[in-house]
């Protein structure tokens, strides 16, 4: 009998270091930089971007686009911080069969050129590749500016 107590007590005591350090590390994370803004950044701080070519779970960047665009996925577990609603995150099968984690249903990727925690080399680049603001995320359409659209 005191094994088995013990083996519960063991059990649970792991159960709660392991929330804790889920909750200590969030998958996503949101970062400020004058100029930009606020914005999503992975648990590292890594800035992440969608691709404005992308629509609902469905991904346009493949092949050598990977390259410079790498997907992220958070893991099957993903934590945010209370800032962020965890609902607004999901995950997609992309058409190389590996899994992308998506924000409001589009894509998330990386920036091969962003080197640290902070960079935002990618924003804007070819006006396809933005950071993304969650107060303002998708971007709706303007009629008379040359916002991004999101479809």
């Amino acid at each position: 009998m005191k094994k088995i107590v013990l083996f519960i007590f063991g059990a649970a005591m792991m159960f709660i270091a392991l929330n804790t350090a889920i909750a200590a590390n969030p998958s996503v994370t949101v970062g400020q930089k004058e100029g930009i803004g606020s914005y999503l950044a992975d648990g590292s701080g890594k800035t992440l971007y969608w691709f404005k070519k992308d629509s609902k779970n469905t991904s346009a960047c493949t092949g050598a686009c990977l390259e410079k665009w790498p997907a992220f996925f958070g893991g099957a577990v993903f934590t945010v911080p209370p800032s962020l609603k965890a609902t607004d995150f999901g995950a997609m099968d992309r058409p190389d069969g590996k899994k992308q984690s998506t924000f409001r249903g589009y894509p998330l990727y990386y920036y091969a050129m962003d080197l640290k925690a902070g960079d935002t080399n990618g924003h804007k680049l070819n006006e396809v590749w933005f950071v993304i603001d969650p107060g303002k995320f998708p971007p709706v359409a303007k009629q008379d500016s040359g916002s991004p659209t999101a479809k």
